[in-house]
């Protein structure tokens, strides 16, 4: 047993945020699912929303946000977020993110549904340098423990204590270490999940491989409320190649003059489904719009063309991309781009309120796994990095400021594996994780019908009863629990879409084309 202040699942930019925030004053262990800079944050191109520039307002961010979240959102978090973005792009800057400038001043783009210029970056590599800066500090900090390859089974509650107390509260958690095997109990008198999301569970996806939901299944497992799980966003423009997957193009290439063209046409074919912002529309409707234009003419993918701008123009502001296109003999100074949509975010997730807190006592959770309510039924560009530092801050200060009141961690019980053998059968999990990702592409994807859903829906039944079985006999593998949370994680979604009778931002079903008057969130409790 590990056993520190602080213990925080996740070392993207939630989970670092928030240790720093911390180790001033308290031991601080940080759990990577693989290595420290695996997770999403590495992989965020675009970069940061925050209202730095004369003529835009905190009140312009926050309309665009409620804007593309449908009326969804909290007015409360958004304010809340939006007013805290400047401070936080100044931390980051201390930490020495070289964010791109011009002149004297930071260099801002702007992005789908965003009406100013507001996105801070580094060039099209932001969430890698931010990664390096934060991974970079808390490896220097001495109060910082940073423990890679430690995959989270379940959390530590009050049903694992050797005298159970009924509190409810959670201790922290079990996780298996990818290298030995071992499971390990790590304890700590406040935990904070920053795991990331569940773009795994859909056959195309611009997510990490570790993104299966885990901090939300095992939040659901422990006793948490999650919502909104239906809101999965799929952005507009992944890159098709067959031999490459999961490159995303960014949302600033359309913000930078990008235009999607129909290749079968020749013409530009956003002013069919958004005549007034175009490419600058919110990412729903250009998936829509991208998936409509698609099995409309049969075809296989989308022109995303920006060969129109200066060399140089492209060059200076799409570096990362324009290399990676070249290896593979796309020039995008000089030829379209083949794109398609593909899952990108999950909105949803575990409810928390503007410190950070979830149903059950000494449990915090930040970043993409909650459900916070600043992107309401749809995510605007470039404000998930910002709510990972807002909120990781948030987690941070309540603990540090009710530290005194938190109880002390009792006698947990360790992992018992007594009754259970090594697996002979691998080929089961791997066969039902394609089954998984495959079928929620198919019923669960940008359009859904509810007959789509009930299909996906028994498929899950089944395989949860299959997937209980096989838990219950072998010993845990990073591979089974990943698979455990995936299924988890689609029960969740495809429940929240059957839920939910109207089209609202990415929840589009064809069952119910109309957005109701009111602007209710679909809350599952366990």
């Amino acid at each position: 047993m590990t056993q520190s202040d602080i213990l925080i699942i996740g070392s993207g930019a939630a989970g670092l945020t928030a240790a720093l925030t911390l180790a001033p004053r308290f031991r601080v262990t940080v759990l990577a699912k693989g290595a420290l800079n695996d997770g999403s944050t590495a992989w965020a191109q675009g970069g940061i929303a925050a209202v730095l520039e004369p003529g835009d307002t905190f009140d312009h961010h926050v309309e665009d946000t409620m804007v593309a979240g449908a009326g969804l959102n909290d007015r409360d978090v958004v304010e809340f977020v939006v007013e805290h973005a400047p401070a936080a792009i100044e931390r980051l800057i201390g930490l020495g993110v070289p964010f791109a400038t011009e002149g004297n001043a930071l260099h801002l783009t702007r992005e789908g549904g965003h009406s100013h210029r507001r996105i801070v970056h580094v060039a099209d590599a932001t969430g890698w340098a931010v990664q390096e800066a934060l991974q970079r500090a808390a490896e220097s900090h001495p109060n910082i423990t940073l423990v890679p390859d430690q995959v989270a089974i379940d959390l530590a509650t009050s049903r694992h204590e050797e005298r159970y107390s009924g509190a409810g509260n959670v201790w922290g958690v079990y996780a298996v270490d990818r290298r030995t095997g071992d499971v390990n109990l790590y304890t700590a008198k406040a935990t904070i999940l920053a795991t990331g999301g569940a773009g795994r569970t859909y056959l195309f996806s611009t997510a990490p491989r570790g993104a299966t939901g885990d901090g939300i299944a095992m939040a659901w497992r422990a006793g948490c409320r999650v919502s909104n799980m239906e809101m999965m966003q799929f952005h507009p423009t992944c890159l098709y190649n067959l031999e490459v997957k999961n490159f995303l193009i960014t949302e600033a290439v359309r913000g930078e003059g990008g235009r999607l063209i129909n290749p079968t046409t020749g013409k530009r074919f956003m002013a069919y489904y958004d005549a007034v912002r175009m490419e600058l529309a919110p990412r729903d409707v250009v998936a829509r719009a991208i998936d409509a234009e698609i099995k409309r003419y049969g075809l296989d993918y989308v022109h995303l063309d920006i060969s129109h701008m200066p060399a140089d123009f492209v060059r200076g502001h799409f570096p990362n991309i324009h290399e990676k296109l070249i290896g593979l003999g796309i020039d995008m100074t000089t030829q379209p781009i083949p794109v398609v949509p593909a899952q990108h975010y999950t909105c949803g997730g575990i409810v928390i309120d503007r410190d950070g807190r979830t149903d059950l006592p000494g449990l915090y959770a930040a970043g993409e796994c909650t459900e916070s309510g600043l992107h309401g039924a749809n995510r605007l560009a470039s404000n998930s990095l910002l709510e990972c530092f807002v909120f990781g801050e948030a987690c941070a200060n309540h603990i540090a400021a009710h530290w005194d009141a938190l109880p002390p961690v009792p006698k947990i019980r360790p992992w018992d594996e007594s009754r259970v053998t090594d697996s002979d059968e691998e080929v089961v999990i791997k066969q039902n994780w394609t089954e998984i990702r495959r079928f929620m592409w198919n019923y669960v994807g940008i359009v859904r019908t509810t007959k789509r859903l009930e299909r996906a829906q028994h498929r899950i039944a089944m395989l949860t009863e299959e997937v209980a079985d096989y838990y219950g006999h072998f010993r845990v593998t990073p591979d089974l629990i990943e698979l455990r949370n995936l299924l988890q994680t689609a029960e969740l979604i495809v429940r929240s879409a059957l839920h939910r009778h109207e089209s609202r931002g990415l929840h589009y079903t064809r069952d119910w084309p109309e957005t109701l008057p009111e602007a209710v969130d679909t809350v599952l409790v366990p």
